[in-house]
């Protein structure tokens, strides 16, 4: 069985939407292309490697459109690994409508979206899914996922369609890495699945341990 990859860019308020350009994701949102001011060579050094291996792609309807209408035309420029990668490996997508799959190698996902995806799995080694927000809650919400890359960047935006808007249930997670941060003070955080749903405790309780004083409560 193959790995469910999420790949994914947020702010510090976990805002995710449109982090590429302004005309990514124009209606309503007036912060579209974030992240760009933020770039610098180290995230973009752990985003090429995080890339290594894939060999299938999951993404939500309008992600695939702005990738279908990208990479084709990138082969050979300074984005050529990442292009010939995209362009090579089969790309999976997840929509109700009738997308344009004119991009070789696609093909739509079928109704049952988590049997869909666990075919998938099973067909593949290293599946990423890359931004497609709709697409992202829908696994978290199933657990359809066994790592989360995520690049927090250091801005609060206040507004946007955030990671987990309604798509989280109680979930573990694991670090798999030390977290890593660049010049612009952007955070890498590489999270496995991990079995089990969050505990709960009592800083108060007699066995909390020594010097570690109860926690303010939220209605202080």
């Amino acid at each position: 069985m193959g790995l469910i990859h999420i790949e994914m860019f947020a702010t510090l308020d976990l805002v995710g939407q449109a982090p590429g350009g302004p005309d990514e994701d124009p209606v309503g949102f007036p912060f579209g292309g974030w992240q760009a001011p933020l770039l610098d060579e180290v995230a973009g050094a752990q985003v090429a490697a995080a890339y290594e291996g894939t060999d299938a792609l999951l993404l939500g309807r309008r992600t695939y459109d702005i990738f279908a209408a990208f990479w084709p035309h990138y082969e050979g420029s300074e984005d050529s690994e990442i292009a010939t990668l995209f362009n090579g490996v089969p790309k999976y997508v997840a929509s109700r409508g009738k997308p344009d799959l004119s991009w070789a190698g696609s093909a739509q996902l079928g109704p049952d979206l988590a049997a869909a995806v666990r075919e998938i799995r099973d067909r593949h080694e290293n599946v990423k899914v890359v931004g497609s927000l709709n697409l992202v809650q829908t696994l978290l919400r199933e657990k359809l996922f066994d790592r989360i890359d995520l690049w927090l960047h250091p801005i609060v935006l206040g507004v946007g369609k955030k990671l987990f808007d309604g798509g989280a249930v109680p979930t573990n997670v694991t670090l798999l890495a030390p977290p890593a941060a660049g010049p612009k003070g952007t955070v890498y955080l590489r999270y496995g699945l991990a079995d089990g749903i969050p505990a709960t405790g009592d800083m108060s309780a007699p066995d909390r341990g020594a010097g570690v004083a109860p926690a303010a409560t939220s209605e202080a």
